[in-house]
């Protein structure tokens, strides 16, 4: 009988082995991920609070903040403890556990920009059968599919991986549990797992892309065609603002970590790239929102001048 060896932890190697950048970094990177949660938070606490936000807008982008609470916590607490010790382990369940949740809300994010999209394209270019179309059935039904196929998306890299077989070495050149690096360490055949990588992921991240670029090329068109005044065009191309820079700073990253990378990538340059849409952007959504939004921005005064009254009596 053929003696077999099985992984049953993996060591992340993390970012860097310089003892004296680690604690820079962790102290960078933990600040971070507290403006995120801290930004992420006040905005779908605004949303749920505020009565004025009860739109299929903000019904949205609330989902949209969970999501990159949720996101950036599957992998910033990790990197930051590994920043404290000198060999971060992690289990195999734990590994396949951290996988399965980057890949589901990371893939819902996606799908989600996109339905943001096609919701902008009804305000803009059926104004007056907006709240018929996005009625709150519709929202519901749309953002209950997003997490839905994000879970879904995730099982099956969780399922496929599970069924590996791993024989050693043990040390994963990443601060998480990606795919990628873990299809290196497997003894067993990966062939399965790059072709759903590659056409199944690839598949909603483009298919997530287009939807928007369909969106916004159906927009600029209604406007430049149908819309008289400049005044107008600019309003409603200032709506679209916030929600075009955030498909461009998480799609441009995932795009080239998935679909551009070459064979031989180096594990730096795709856990650099990694880092900027799994902990710089949760950070970034929140701001943008806000600094281009002026409804989120009065909500958020007018919330914490409340809370400012409420405590002085």
């Amino acid at each position: 009988m053929e003696n077999r060896t099985e992984v049953h932890e993996f060591i992340l190697l993390g970012l860097t082995d310089d003892h004296r950048e680690r604690y820079t970094l962790f102290v960078m990177f933990l600040l971070l991920y507290l403006a995120g949660l801290l930004g992420n938070g006040a905005i779908l606490a605004v949303a749920i609070a505020e009565p004025r936000l009860h739109t299929p807008m903000y019904f949205f982008l609330g989902n949209l903040s969970c999501l990159d609470i949720c996101y950036s916590t599957v992998t910033v607490p990790k990197m930051l403890s590994g920043f404290l010790t000198e060999h971060q382990a992690i289990s195999f369940i734990g590994c396949l556990v951290q996988l399965h949740f980057f890949y589901f809300l990371g893939s819902g994010e996606g799908i989600l920009l996109g339905v943001m999209a096609f919701d902008r394209y009804v305000a803009i270019c059926n104004p007056l059968r907006y709240m018929v179309i996005m009625n709150k059935l519709t929202c519901l039904l749309l953002t209950g599919a997003t997490w839905v196929a994000g879970f879904f998306h995730a099982l099956m890299h969780t399922v496929l991986t599970s069924r590996l077989w791993f024989c050693g070495p043990n040390h994963v050149q990443h601060f998480f549990c990606d795919i990628k690096p873990l299809l290196k360490l497997a003894c067993s055949s990966t062939t399965l797992n790059l072709s759903l990588l590659n056409v199944v992921t690839g598949s909603i991240a483009l298919g997530a892309f287009f939807l928007t670029l369909l969106s916004y090329f159906y927009i600029i068109s209604f406007l430049f065609l149908k819309v008289q005044s400049w005044q107008s065009c600019w309003k409603a191309f200032s709506t679209c603002a916030s929600h075009l820079t955030v498909v461009a700073i998480l799609y441009v990253p995932v795009i080239s970590n998935y679909l551009l990378a070459s064979a031989g990538e180096s594990a730096k340059r795709e856990m650099i790239i990694t880092i900027l849409y799994s902990a710089v952007t949760p950070v970034l959504n929140p701001l943008i929102y806000t600094l281009r939004n002026q409804e989120v921005k009065s909500a958020l005064r007018k919330t914490f001048s409340r809370k400012h009254l409420l405590g002085r009596i």
